[in-house]
């Protein structure tokens, strides 16, 4: 019999509405992968009592006749980034630690809901600012891949989604939640050879999860297939009047809708995403990517996205001013840390509890950002930034008149090794193809399109109009369907 731990989401679903095996079952199959898999510090808390209690609650209704709930049994883990009802949230930061909310995110109630279990919270970078997962205070995330040729050295599983992508590659959950500011949920998706996808922003409710950049943060889903990415969304997306963001509109059957045929459309290749620098092996999956959506029925085009240069650095501005002023809740008042001494008043003690708190990257980051709202430097940065942004946003606009979709590379590399990219200007340009999409709020999904010479997965990204979930997934589709991504890591761990 087949592993359970080796099934995806539809797998399991369907073979638990079947009765091929239990519940159950699954849930103690993956409960002990988790438990073997400490290695990687994928997971901050793990939460196998979740886990089995949806699972007790599916097999009964299966043994009830009752209509099983469409994710009913199946064990998932949750990036430590969303409120989970009486479980330690940290966002991966010593200022949270400890913090367990007395309420549910809106995604995390959607997906307990639809009847799934959680495995554990996912490790990530703290407050989901970094690229390589190395600035959690709960220490790195491992990835569960190596380099061949006899080369060791540990990876980046990416991030900030880290903990997830290194999850789902191990096998030790069958998908996850991520959330995506500036590409955390595409780039490690394509450094360990998973799909990802970021929806239209809006499509997720961004309630309960622990903010970054509230214009850019969105929520979604990360297994090892299209389909797979397909069941999650439907059961995370909706409108949530709690949050003023949520766009008010029906979730599309997504999983049903999938198709691999992409017969009458037309694929865009910015021009402006061959950046200096780029490897061969990146050009060379690029132009396959092309090929496999040209068989798949698409007409390509070449297209030009002029601002695209500027993306990064107005990215760099907006995000961080977002930041310093969502960061400005911890205070050591509320809730979280609290450093204080005796005699300190409390501006001491704000100062004591940030410093104490806050990672190195969330401090660079608030000081970026505060420095850029400062009055003498609002109209020179902040302002200008924003403006940018709209350029970019009209540049896709036009981009649409002459395609459908977008085909581009998800990342100028595959995996590094931890430690790699200490200067952190060479960390930010990790996010060059992924952070002009986040900008403009569009859709966009990476999946694995191959290996490169040292056997890594690399990745191919679809970037679709606004509420176009199903033209990425369609592409996504009609790429996995051709590239028969099968690789996977071996275990070390």
């Amino acid at each position: 019999m087949t592993d359970v731990t080796d099934l995806g989401i539809a797998q399991l679903r369907d073979g638990i509405r079947l009765g091929t095996f239990s519940a159950r079952e699954v849930a103690d199959a993956f409960v002990v992968k988790v438990s073997k898999a400490k290695a990687l510090n994928a997971f901050i808390v793990e939460t196998p009592d979740h886990a089995l209690a949806a699972a007790k609650e599916a097999d009964a209704a299966r043994a009830a006749g009752e209509t099983l709930k469409p994710l009913a049994g199946v064990p998932i883990g949750m990036k430590d980034l969303f409120a989970t009802k009486g479980f330690q949230t940290t966002a991966a930061s010593h200022i949270l630690e400890g913090f367990k909310p007395v309420y549910e995110s809106t995604v995390s109630q959607r997906l307990w809901d639809a009847g799934a279990g959680m495995l554990g919270k996912l490790n990530m970078d703290q407050f989901a600012m970094g690229s390589s997962n190395e600035t959690s205070y709960f220490g790195n995330v491992i990835s569960p891949w190596r380099r061949g040729g006899g080369d060791n050295a540990p990876l980046a599983p990416g991030g900030s989604s880290g903990g997830s992508s290194a999850a789902i590659a191990a096998r030790i959950v069958p998908g996850a939640t991520g959330t995506d500011t500036g590409g955390s949920i595409r780039q490690p998706a394509a450094f360990t050879g998973i799909s990802g996808i970021k929806p239209t922003y809006g499509r997720c409710s961004r309630w309960g999860v622990v903010a970054f950049a509230s214009s850019l943060d969105q929520a979604g889903p990360m297994a090892r297939s299209v389909q797979d990415c397909a069941i999650l969304l439907e059961n995370m997306a909706g409108f949530d009047p709690k949050d003023s963001t949520s766009l008010e509109l029906a979730v599309p059957k997504w999983e049903a809708s999938l198709s691999g045929s992409l017969r009458g459309k037309k694929i865009g290749i910015p021009k402006e995403y061959r950046v200096d620098g780029m490897p061969a092996e990146i050009e060379a999956l690029w132009q396959q990517g092309v090929d496999w959506l040209k068989d798949a029925g698409a007409e390509v085009v070449e297209v030009s996205l002029p601002h695209t240069k500027y993306a990064l650095p107005a990215y760099y501005i907006i995000a961080p001013a977002e930041a310093s002023s969502n960061l400005a809740r911890y205070d050591g008042v509320r809730y979280g840390l609290r450093e204080l001494a005796e005699g300190q008043n409390l501006q001491d003690m704000y100062a004591a509890t940030r410093a104490a708190g806050f990672g190195e990257e969330v401090k660079r980051r608030i000081l970026i950002g505060t420095y850029v709202l400062s009055a003498g430097f609002y109209d020179a940065y902040y302002t200008q930034a924003q403006k940018v942004r709209t350029l970019i946003a009209r540049d896709f606009e036009n981009a649409w008149t002459y395609c459908d979709l977008l085909l581009t590379p998800t990342a100028p590399s595959a995996a590094f090794a931890l430690g790699d990219k200490g200067d952190p200007l060479a960390m930010y340009l990790n996010d060059v193809f992924t952070v002009p999409s986040s900008l403009a709020g569009l859709p966009a999904m990476s999946v694995p399109g191959g290996l490169d010479k040292g056997g890594l997965p690399l990745g191919l990204q679809i970037i679709g109009k606004p509420l176009d979930e199903q033209g990425v997934l369609d592409a996504g589709l009609a790429i996995e369907e051709r590239a028969g991504f099968t690789a996977r890591p071996q275990s070390w761990w």
